[in-house]
């Protein structure tokens, strides 16, 4: 395993200097999902929820929480994207939406905090629109898929939660 780098001689928390490190194109993929009762997963679909279209007000609650990441993340670069998206897909034989955040950018440092938090708050903006019909559903499994770029190089995971 790798040093942990967010510490100084200290033993204190702080943010890496990344001021040496080259630009590179830098891409990474995170996943989730929320579990729920198929009756709240029919309401999603057919859009009948009191708060509106739960995947496109998802979908952009996903966008913003990747470009927030380094105002939630106290170690996190601020970092200039440029692109993200979110994608759903609904697995009825599971009762589930499942998330995916792509994020991309050319800088010092990789975006896996950014498609990761991008997927976290898309799933907690499902939860909250839904929670009037459901309280019990279930955020879990997210995980880093793929990452490319940088000096650590690529990375893909090997099973899918």
């Amino acid at each position: 395993m790798s040093e942990l780098t967010h510490f100084n001689k200290e033993g204190r928390a702080r943010m890496v200097d990344v001021s040496e490190k080259a630009d590179t194109v830098r891409v990474a993929v995170a996943r989730g999902e929320i579990r729920m009762k198929p009756e709240t997963l029919a309401l999603v679909k057919q859009g009948a929820l009191a708060k509106g279209d739960v995947l496109a007000v998802s979908q952009v609650a996903g966008i913003m929480g990747a470009k927030r990441t380094s105002d939630l993340i106290p170690m996190c670069h601020p970092l200039l994207l440029s692109g993200i998206d979110v994608s759903f897909n609904i697995n009825d034989a599971e009762s589930k939406v499942e998330i995916e955040a792509t994020v991309k950018n050319t800088g010092q440092t990789g975006v896996e905090m950014e498609a990761l938090t991008g997927v976290s708050i898309a799933a907690l903006t499902i939860y909250d629109m839904c929670k009037a019909a459901e309280k019990s559903m279930v955020i879990g499994d997210i995980c880093l898929v793929s990452k490319s770029g940088g000096k650590s190089g690529n990375y893909l995971r090997e099973t899918q939660p």
